[in-house]
């Protein structure tokens, strides 16, 4: 509830325990045990920002504050308390708000994203878990790609820069120094193992514009904005990340305005333990920085968690505005919680604050605020005020109907995705493999080419050798047939002249055949006349010396001497 500018929280020994809205940009703390009254309390203080025309971010993160777009039921407990401090009286009346839902993973609200060059190396690499080398190597990854106007969008814009960057690390380690590939390595596996968690769902666009979140409805109420972290916040690191990063942006974007009569924005981070748990000395000295320099830009932050100690004391310095519920004390080190958190007051003379914090009970709380002159009120036992919309969760068609109705609906629910780093090196690659492809066709034909050239040209060697082997062969078979051929003719003359001496000595000797054939018949027939004259001439003698006996004698021997005597003569003569 809301009256004269300042905040009614609650009720405290019939006394109004306010805020001064125009100090609430000094930011709070919401701070108890489980079941003790913190969601009752944030409720509160968020419905009367909204009555204030103040806008309001927090993040859900078990459901219950869904029930803020449903006004409020008159249950016991709550009609006791508003009949018990006349609130009916002072306006107080159940009623809904203005709400629009958020989700990363675009399932119970309206797709919240943003882009990797919006949420920087710093918080990118809390998200991926890197060390701080990998770290270091990420914000030189974010530097190059600046330097090139290439823009980190979404994972894929990540990774392929990763994968640019370790194509050319020799070539950038002279300007931005070495970035081994080890380390390119992991943060390739952690941007993938984030993708595998549903994280490329939180890059994108249409990326949230934060001065979205600076509105009001028709009545004049701050709209209020809740992210439905019932999923998220299984992913601590990216849960408290990612409200880390909407903080940035407020501080980022809007002007410097200095002290405002009423805050314009007021931002719930619940479940604040998990923003600084394991958070490096860069990113602590970060969320330091934000938390004293945002008050300046009119926004103020309220952190809520179980127990003071989950927050640095260097950021719980700057919360001036305390809703303390009850805290145990059954261990050493949670007495020394308690403690420390009961000095933590400006102590009030009419309760022990200790022993009053151990024993607080459900919706009761140790409050204390800044006065208009920066000087912190005294501790006061307060009874919290009911909120007037519902308590509980709100039914799913109830909250898909508030998605739809929601005038931010089509802005965001329409994804697109733009040139970026990742269509840029895809066509710079593209590129670069068609142009060595057209570099290896060249060198493919040039090198066929030369290979043809040297087949063509051993081709042509081989073929003159072969020209020149078969023009000896030619020759030397000309040249041995001409041999042979000449000693063919020399055969056939040989054998011509063997033939015509053959045939003359046939001839001669056919001739001494006929010349002996004659001289033989000469012989035979001078023998026959020798014979016949050497016969009668023998006759004559034998008959002259011995008669008839004689003349036979004679006669033979006449005959045979006159024919030898005659066929000598021939033969010799012949």
């Amino acid at each position: 509830m809301i009256r004269d500018n300042r905040i009614f929280l609650g009720m405290a020994d019939g006394e109004r325990v306010e805020f001064d809205l125009k100090m609430t940009n000094r930011h709070g703390l919401i701070a108890g045990a489980t079941g003790t009254g913190k969601t009752v309390s944030l409720k509160v203080l968020a419905e009367s920002f909204s009555d204030a025309g103040v806008p309001v971010f927090m993040a859900d993160v078990k459901g219950d504050l869904a029930g803020m777009y449903e006004a409020g039921t008159e249950k016991d407990s709550v009609k006791a308390r508003v009949e018990e401090f006349g609130l009916a009286e002072q306006g107080f009346e159940f009623k809904k708000y203005p709400v629009n839902f958020w989700d990363v993973y675009s399932k119970g609200g309206l797709p919240l994203r943003t882009t990797v060059s919006e949420m920087g190396p710093l918080l990118m690499s809390r998200i991926l878990g890197l060390t701080d080398t990998q770290a270091a190597v990420l914000t030189v990854l974010f530097k190059i790609a600046d330097d090139n106007d290439l823009l980190l969008i979404d994972t894929k814009d990540l990774k392929a820069m990763l994968a640019y960057v370790e194509e050319n690390a020799a070539e950038f380690a002279m300007e931005y120094g070495n970035m081994t590939k080890q380390s390119l390595a992991v943060i390739v596996r952690a941007v993938v193992a984030l993708e595998s968690e549903g994280g490329d769902q939180f890059f994108g666009e249409p990326a949230l514009d934060i001065n979205d979140w600076l509105a009001t409805d028709a009545d004049g109420k701050g709209m209020i904005q809740i992210l439905d972290a019932r999923e998220l916040v299984n992913k601590p690191a990216m849960y408290s990340t990612f409200l880390l990063w909407m903080i940035s942006e407020l501080y980022e974007t809007l002007p410097e305005v200095g002290d405002l009569d009423k805050p314009k924005m007021v931002f719930f981070f619940d479940e604040a333990h998990l923003l600084f748990d394991t958070a490096s000395k860069s990113l602590l000295e970060k969320i330091e920085q934000i938390v004293k320099l945002i008050r300046s830009k009119g926004v103020g932050i309220f952190f809520v968690t179980q127990s003071p100690r989950d927050v640095p004391d260097s950021v719980l310095a700057q919360l001036g505005n305390k809703v303390q519920h009850a805290l145990h004390a059954y261990t050493p080190a949670e007495i020394k919680a308690v403690k420390q958190a009961a000095d933590s007051f400006r102590a009030n003379p009419a309760f022990d604050t200790y022993d009053t914090l151990v024993s607080l009970g459900i919706g009761e709380a140790l409050v204390s605020t800044l006065e208009a002159d920066g000087v912190p009120t005294i501790v006061q036992k307060t009874t919290m005020l009911p909120p007037q919309s519902s308590m509980g969760a709100i039914e799913d068609s109830v909250r898909a109907k508030a998605i739809a109705s929601s005038e931010l609906f089509n802005r965001y629910t329409e994804y697109f995705d733009r040139d970026s780093a990742y269509e840029f090196l895809t066509r710079k690659n593209t590129e670069a493999q068609a142009e060595a492809e057209r570099l290896r066709k060249e060198a493919e034909e040039k090198k066929q080419a030369e290979i043809e050239a040297k087949e063509a040209e051993k081709k042509a060697a081989e073929e003159a050798k072969n020209a020149e082997k078969a023009e000896k062969e030619a020759a030397r078979q000309a040249e041995k047939e001409a041999a042979a051929a000449a000693k063919q003719a020399e055969k056939e003359a040989a054998q011509a002249e063997k033939e015509a001496l053959a045939a003359e000595k046939a001839a001669e000797k056919e001739a001494a055949a006929k010349k002996k054939k004659v001289t033989s018949v000469i012989s035979s027939t001078a023998g026959s006349a020798g014979g016949t004259v050497g016969r009668e001439v023998g006759n004559a003698i034998g008959s002259a010396i011995g008669g008839k006996f004689g003349k036979k004698i004679g006669g033979n021997v006449g005959a045979t001497l006159g024919r030898g005597i005659l066929k000598t003569l021939f033969s010799w003569k012949n």
